[in-house]
């Protein structure tokens, strides 16, 4: 028995900001005390505050450590392990009061989640079955084997409300029923861990900290629709969710709760993985089944659904991982209890990648209907800096951005539809008042643009035509007509492209045109960007009143646009200026402005 674990962070985040090395410092110094029999160190997933990273958190004393480097270990050990006493320097500042140190549950940033599908995530070493079979692990399968029919599981799935939590939210358990109503010799089980929104983050940290829960899951459903072959569509650039899934499967099968006769049932079950290389639009159920087919990852037309012929022309089920990852929590505690949580027609949880202009980047998983403003001002901390929100962009590439009017709506998918975005896979992106809308919109084209798979013909040529036009405005060329062109073009690629790809880049365009026109259109009119960061619409100036003539300015221009002599004011040439604002950066008088 040991008197203390200590959990290190192994999560994608934290390995790069060096939680490896404070591992394997971690592991010197408690050797070099002769602590190794009493302290136990323990690499887990992700904990979600990715922007605290390294974190480390010793128990039974829950002590949350955070921005952790190697040079703090031995006073961690020496202090915190041997002496019993915490060093608050270290300790995730929010957690440290008066009254002496908080629970992490209290913290802003935590008390406002329920934790499904990242109930492991941060708690388990997710390379070690044991750890996972000791919360739970592999009981609903066992469940569901002994106890439940295929029909039984398909109607609690249905019951429970679940949709799917990749993008469109389509009833997951309506989804396997019309894959069970299909005879066929042979069906499939797919996951999409492809996950190729900019920003998002969800399943490959759910992949790394809690693999095994997404292998039970896969596994429930082949029994549920008859199938005895799963496939996991992974990121090759996901190195440490590919790495941590092939030592999962390994363990599973080891244990026999993958491959022949799981449980002494007679059912057959067994996963593979396929990596990806990277395909946007890969991430699209019928182009993700080509690839894994070992095709070019271009989508097809629907009808025949994949439940009624998809990979390899068979019945195919297609989730991916963060829909899995409820699974088996569903079938232990029944559909009623997670349809307790969530609004009247998106039930449970949802997880979030939050990024942009916020405290607290991570990762988050909130019940359905919580609000924009609670996720943003409570769980993320807010905006950096003073500054004001503006907008939140959901759904990625796919999807549409939120401005402040809709700060208080009760976030679920019928709610972000309504009002032009979408859930998606769950990336949130905040932006304050110093974004430009025009730019982050033409910012999201060019990557659809270079993610097209170049199949059909509205979203080949016609995202390319959009993103003209969106440069245009940006340099100040065009025209009010031009925006009239950009709005009809969005609609027709909308409603002629031939997948879901094409079907929503133009998303990102006509919701920022919905409620930031009148950003355009002082583009297009007054020929400025009124957030300041379209260069072609730029000018730097010096105000004469406020320069001191110290040459900092004139030292830092990389094009030696600025000129005059020391204690007189100095002029930037708007000639030789590129705009690139070092001086503005450099200036300690306040004295250089841009318009």
């Amino acid at each position: 028995m040991y008197r203390s674990h200590v959990l290190v962070c192994g999560g994608t985040g934290c390995t790069s900001s060096g939680s490896h090395q404070i591992m394997e410092t971690l592991k010197a110094e408690i050797e070099k005390a002769d602590l190794q029999d009493e302290v136990s160190v323990v690499q887990t997933g992700c904990h979600g505050l990715c922007a605290l990273g390294p974190i480390m958190i010793i128990y039974p004393d829950a002590s949350f450590y955070s921005m952790v480097k190697a040079e703090d270990i031995p006073e961690i050990v020496s202090e915190h392990l041997l002496k019993g006493r915490v060093v608050t320097r270290l300790l995730y500042q929010e957690t440290v009061t008066k009254a002496g140190v908080k629970a992490l549950v209290d913290t802003d940033f935590y008390k406002k989640q329920h934790r499904i599908a990242l109930r492991n995530c941060g708690v388990i070493n997710p390379e070690v079955i044991e750890e996972y079979i000791g919360t739970g692990g592999y009981e609903a399968l066992g469940k569901v084997l002994t106890e439940m029919t295929p029909d039984d599981v398909i109607k609690c799935l249905i019951d429970s409300g679940l949709r799917g939590r990749g993008g469109g939210g389509f009833p997951t358990g309506l989804k396997w029923k019309l894959a069970k109503q299909n005879d066929a010799d042979q069906k499939y089980v797919c996951c999409n861990a492809d996950e190729g929104d900019p920003g998002a983050f969800m399943d490959r940290s759910v992949l790394e900290g809690d693999p095994h829960a997404v292998l039970e899951a896969m596994a429930i459903a082949g029994y549920a629709i008859g199938a005895n072959q799963g496939y996991i569509y992974v990121r090759a650039e996901y190195p440490i969710a590919v790495e941590r899934l092939k030592i999962a499967i390994s363990q599973a099968r080891e244990m026999e709760l993958l491959g022949k006769d799981i449980f002494g049932t007679g059912f057959d079950f067994d996963i593979d993985l396929r990596l990806g290389a990277g395909a946007f639009v890969c991430g699209e159920e019928t182009a993700l089944m080509h690839s894994i087919e070992g095709n070019r990852g271009e989508p097809k037309p629907r009808p025949p659904f994949p439940a009624q012929k998809g990979l390899f022309g068979k019945p195919t089920i297609l989730n991916n991982v963060e829909t899995y990852a409820n699974i088996p929590q569903i079938i232990l505690n029944g559909p009623e209890w997670f349809a307790s949580m969530g609004t009247e027609k998106s039930k449970g949880t949802k997880v979030f990648a939050l990024g942009g202009k916020i405290h607290n980047t991570g990762l988050v998983e909130i019940p359905m209907g919580t609000t924009l403003r609670e996720v943003i001002e409570e769980i993320g901390g807010g905006i950096p800096n003073g500054k004001k929100f503006k907008a939140a962009q959901t759904g990625g590439p796919s999807g549409g951005c939120i401005p402040y009017e809709h700060f208080d709506i009760p976030i679920d998918y019928d709610n972000l539809l309504s009002i032009g975005s979408m859930m998606g896979s769950g990336g949130l992106i905040v932006m304050d008042e110093d974004d430009c809308m025009v730019d982050i919109a033409k910012f999201f084209l060019e990557f659809t643009v270079e993610e097209s798979c170049g199949k059909c013909t509205p979203c080949r040529v016609g995202t390319k035509r959009l993103l003209e036009m969106l440069t245009k405005i940006t340099k100040g060329q065009a025209t009010m007509e031009d925006l009239e062109k950009l709005e009809e073009l969005c609609y027709y690629i909308k409603e002629n492209s031939a997948c879901a790809l094409g079907q929503t880049a133009p998303n990102p365009v006509l919701s920022t045109l919905r409620y930031f026109r009148s950003e355009y259109e002082a583009h297009i009119k007054d020929k400025k960007c009124p957030a300041g960061v379209c260069k072609a619409l730029l000018s730097y100036h010096i105000d004469t009143d406020k320069c001191r003539g110290c040459t900092l300015c004139a030292r830092n221009c990389p094009n030696n646009a600025i000129s005059g002599t020391v204690r007189n004011p100095h002029i930037i040439d708007q000639e030789k200026c590129i705009k690139c604002g070092a001086c503005m950066e450099k200036c300690k008088f306040g004295a250089i402005y841009k318009q």
